[in-house]
């Protein structure tokens, strides 16, 4: 099996805890085959307030750092995971045609900007209700994201359930995911198995078999690890689960072209 982290998180992301070094050295310490470092580029930040500019220069300073210090038949990629970038389509597109990175996965973190803007993470959560209402506005965010030429995957679709103690079921909500999956097929594009550190893999099974039926095939799986200790966690149990719900084949990026290995 060969086994990839897709999405992990260095000192360049605000929430990150050490270098890309640091990064890729745990990577090669659990035994993966392949990472990709893909820091926050968000367009609102957790309180609301927009940026449109990303590091890309630190980025790679640090990349170049990490990679000549890899062993020998360990493949380390740089990404980007790119939040937002539906609410200013031309600076979107300046960041995405940097020629450094291999993998941009597209992500909804944020309420909208007419509901505030807030960081999910920092949203109350009080009753159903109020999850239902954070979750309508996420996804009609995301299916505005999906129908941009800006990510190659779609990242942790179920994000925003990591935040809600009230139990909620996603459920009422597949037929706007399976069109959000559907218009990500449509242009070419993936999901991702997010492991959110190892914690999250049997929820993603429904989600999977959404996007199977849509005719998807471009799979990536990460840990979502923001310090070295949490890199590598869950993903070769996501493996598992996308080889039982029927796909043949875990998905890798270079310079933006997906790699298909053989499960």
């Amino acid at each position: 099996m060969y086994l990839t982290d897709y999405h992990t998180h260095s000192s360049m992301s605000f929430d990150g805890h050490a270098p890309m070094a640091d990064i890729a050295a745990a990577a090669e310490r659990a035994g993966l085959d392949e990472l990709c470092i893909t820091d926050h580029c968000d367009f609102l930040d957790e309180h609301g307030r927009p940026n449109r500019a990303y590091d890309w220069d630190g980025a790679c300073a640090q990349y170049r750092e990490a990679l000549a210090a890899c062993k020998p038949g360990f493949t380390l990629r740089l990404g980007l995971e790119f939040g937002m970038s539906h609410l200013d389509p031309a600076a979107a597109a300046a960041i995405c045609a940097r020629p450094e990175a291999d993998f941009i996965l597209g992500s909804i973190h944020n309420l909208c900007p007419e509901k505030g803007g807030t960081d999910l993470y920092v949203v109350p959560y009080p009753d159903e209700a109020a999850c239902c209402a954070a979750l309508d506005d996420y996804f009609a965010s995301m299916a505005l994201l999906a129908d941009t030429d800006f990510y190659d995957v779609l990242a942790h679709i179920i994000y925003p359930l990591r935040y809600m103690e009230v139990p909620v079921s996603l459920e009422p909500y597949y037929g706007r995911i399976r069109a959000i999956l559907r218009t990500a097929v449509e242009k070419g594009r993936g999901m991702e198995i997010n492991t959110c550190r190892g914690h999250t893999i049997g929820a993603w099974k429904p989600i999977l078999e959404l996007y199977k039926s849509c005719g998807g095939e471009i799979v990536t799986v990460g840990s979502d690890a923001h310090t070295p200790r949490d890199v590598g966690k869950g993903v070769e149990a996501a493996c598992a689960l996308l080889s039982a719900c029927g796909f043949r084949y875990v998905c890798t990026y270079e310079k933006r072209k997906p790699v298909f290995h053989k499960l």
